[in-house]
């Protein structure tokens, strides 16, 4: 996966007002970048989890944490993504 590079620019001391590492907050903050764009209906679920840096199911696992409904579909989507999941669990099982 090709990937591209954003600066951000942020506080100084930021990262220990949320008592996280300069790491953890990175992190969260693609996370969180992740969790609004599905949310949004900006990007698929497969495409959130990439940014997020983790897979499909850990990331539709974490929407659950943070109250992110998972049927946020359009529904031209919904069919096409049922279908993956559907092969998905075939091959699984198989």
């Amino acid at each position: 996966m090709e990937t591209q590079e954003i600066q951000m620019k942020y506080p100084s001391g930021f990262e220990l007002a949320v008592h996280m590492t300069k790491k953890e907050l990175e992190y969260h903050i693609r996370l969180m970048a992740a969790l609004k764009m599905f949310e949004l209906g900006k990007v698929s679920s497969g495409k959130a989890a990439e940014l997020a840096g983790m897979t499909r199911v850990d990331f539709l696992e974490t929407c659950g944490r943070y109250n992110v409904s998972v049927f946020n579909y359009p529904p031209d989507e919904i069919e096409q993504e049922l279908k993956k999941d559907i092969e998905a669990l075939r091959k699984a099982s198989n």
